[in-house]
């Protein structure tokens, strides 16, 4: 990685240690900015991985537990021209303020995390993280939920009634929630997003009719497994969608391109990635920010 912004974690700790306030006072200070700028698509730095104990990135089990190295990396990420802005945990946010990294960028909080990565509970994902008044309180943009279903599971629908009623508490102080749906199975034990056609399509539909209202919902969707099948997945909402950037795979162009055909459709408003953008297998962070940036901008127009 070349180009990252200094971070002094010395700093940032003597902060929270002699002057928690300062958090409070930062996220009073900040200056905000509508959700959709000019160029009318999102481009989202996805963080929120680590609270939910999902640390590895490729073949790296603990690359993100590195919290110097992950703040260094987002704080370039979101330096680069149309980036804007981040979604992570409070504690991850709350190092932002402190560091003036999130000065005139959509602060996205993340609701849910409770659902431990690879834990037996995964799917009983409580809502541990930023509750709507704490995303009012802090001023910032909007939140995201992760909404796991499996038929078989007979927890699924204490899941349902809690993403509902949080979708309820958002549109309450008329903040934009993401929802970002799975149709899941466990495998040999392990946790499974299903990511055929119809599953994606299958998840879309319920997503998009929880709550008493859907005009704050936003959708936060994968590619599919055949990305030829987007289309016609995309036609079962009306909702605005950002895709899900997802795990990083060893063919990054080939991930490019799914994602530039997928931004063509026109519920698509953007794009939301996390690792592959903040730990390509090239070390570039800046790089592969801008190649994603340069996805979201019309044939012929610059950023």
């Amino acid at each position: 990685m070349t180009g990252a912004a200094a971070v002094s974690v010395g700093d940032l700790v003597a902060t929270r240690t002699r002057h928690p306030e300062a958090i409070a006072e930062a996220a009073v200070r900040r200056t905000r900015r509508p959700l959709l700028g000019d160029r009318s698509r999102l481009m989202i730095v996805a963080a929120d991985h680590p609270a939910r104990g999902s640390l590895a990135v490729g073949g790296r089990e603990l690359a993100m537990a590195n919290r110097h190295d992950l703040l260094e990396r987002l704080c370039l990420a979101l330096s680069r021209p149309g980036v804007d802005g981040v979604l992570a945990t409070a504690d991850i946010l709350e190092d932002l303020l402190l560091l003036g990294a999130l000065e005139g960028r959509v602060v996205m909080g993340s609701m849910n995390r409770g659902g431990l990565a690879g834990a037996s509970f995964e799917l009983d994902d409580r809502f541990t993280g930023h509750r709507a008044r704490d995303l009012a309180r802090l001023r910032f943009d909007a939140g995201k939920l992760l909404l796991r279903i499996d038929y078989a599971d007979p927890g699924s629908p204490a899941t349902l009634h809690s993403a509902a009623r949080a979708i309820d508490e958002m549109a309450a102080r008329a903040l934009p929630v993401f929802v970002e749906p799975f149709i899941c199975h466990r495998e040999d034990g392990r946790l499974r997003n299903d990511l055929t056609a119809d599953a994606v399509t299958r998840s879309l539909a319920i997503a998009s009719g929880l709550a008493g209202t859907s005009a704050y919902t936003w959708l936060k969707v994968p590619v599919t497994a055949d990305p030829d099948d987007m289309a016609r997945v995309m036609e079962t909402t009306t909702l605005p969608a950002v895709l899900l950037g997802g795990e990083p795979g060893g063919d990054q162009d080939a991930t490019y391109e799914k994602w530039r055909t997928a931004l063509r459709l026109p519920t698509v408003q953007g794009l939301v990635a996390g690792r592959s953008l903040l730990y390509p297998a090239d070390g570039d962070v800046a790089g592969a920010v801008d190649i994603a940036v340069g996805l979201l901008r019309p044939p012929g127009r610059d950023v």
